[in-house]
């Protein structure tokens, strides 16, 4: 396999290739000055198994520059392509709200299912598409989060009580919770707007005797944490420590969070943002692995 970051993942293909045995290159994407780019990938591709790694932080920037790497891959003699995006926008509309919307969610997936034979990502924000292979026409793949998550506050927050956003973050919290040990509890989120949210914290002693640690799948504006940690001081809990798996974060939003009163904000490298501290190469790796068994795609350390 030869692994292609595109540039601002670098950090994680250099963590991600030894462990897969995967040959590492890093694509020249250049800007004219009028906002067109230039894709060149480098080195022989010819009859390569390629996995381009590009987090989709911002698609509407990178999705012509994936569909022009992908497809100069081919045109090099790659055999297969595939994406390995560890975030992955454009999933949360997948459905018509209003007359005339754009149901965004399947249009993506078929976009990227136009130019790439595989993909993987790290826990796409679901709501009502319960797999990915549901909209995606290419096999897709899910890497669980949870583990990473557990791990880190169990070494981390020993006393840690852990905290959803709202009723729709209770499963994979509660999944958190129990490998880490700890107990948890499900805050109730009112949003008037993109902006504009409240939440509401429930009468438990434990959040008064152990370290809140408000857990969520996105952080987009940082307002939802921003509220729960004012709400959780309202109610005479020590500063809590926000945990984000993708740190999406619009400007701002890191002030936001620590302006309400957060002891500290935490996310995994699905996004490269100086929050990150738990990184995601070692599962990554460890689906690619499984993947290619499957796929017949040449990794170092599968096993048949």
């Amino acid at each position: 396999m030869i692994l292609v970051s595109f540039p601002e993942m670098a950090p994680l293909a250099r963590e991600l290739a030894p462990t897969l045995g995967a040959e590492l290159r890093v694509l020249e994407w250049h800007h004219f000055p009028d906002g067109e780019s230039l894709i060149t990938l480098p080195g022989d591709l010819e009859d390569a198994d390629v996995a381009l790694l590009a987090t989709l932080r911002d698609p509407d920037r990178l999705a012509l520059p994936l569909v022009f790497a992908a497809a100069t891959a081919r045109e090099k003699g790659a055999r297969r392509v595939g994406l390995i995006a560890p975030y992955l926008g454009y999933m949360r509309q997948d459905r018509r709200f209003r007359e005339g919307q754009a149901v965004s969610a399947p249009l993506f997936a078929r976009f990227l299912g136009q130019s790439f034979d595989w993909l993987v990502t790290v826990d796409p924000h679901l709501h009502r598409i319960a797999r990915l292979d549901d909209v995606f026409p290419i096999p897709a793949t899910r890497v669980v989060a949870a583990p990473l998550l557990a791990g880190w506050i169990r070494e981390t927050l020993p006393d840690a009580v852990l905290l959803g956003p709202d009723s729709e973050s209770q499963q994979w919290v509660a999944e958190v919770a129990r490998l880490a040990g700890r107990p948890y509890e499900v805050l109730r989120k009112i949003r008037s707007g993109d902006r504009k949210v409240d939440v509401s914290v429930p009468e438990s002693p434990a959040l008064r005797a152990g370290t809140p640690v408000i857990l969520d799948d996105i952080a987009s504006s940082g307002m939802t944490m921003a509220r729960a940690v004012e709400r959780l001081l309202d109610a005479g809990t020590s500063p809590p420590v926000c945990v984000v798996i993708h740190a999406v974060f619009a400007p701002g939003a890191q002030n936001t969070i620590y302006s309400a009163g957060a002891a500290r904000l935490i996310s995994t490298d699905t996004i490269p943002h100086p929050t990150n501290a738990i990184g995601t190469s070692g599962i990554l790796a460890e689906t690619l692995r499984s993947l290619a068994t499957g796929l017949d795609l040449p990794v170092a350390g599968r096993t048949r």
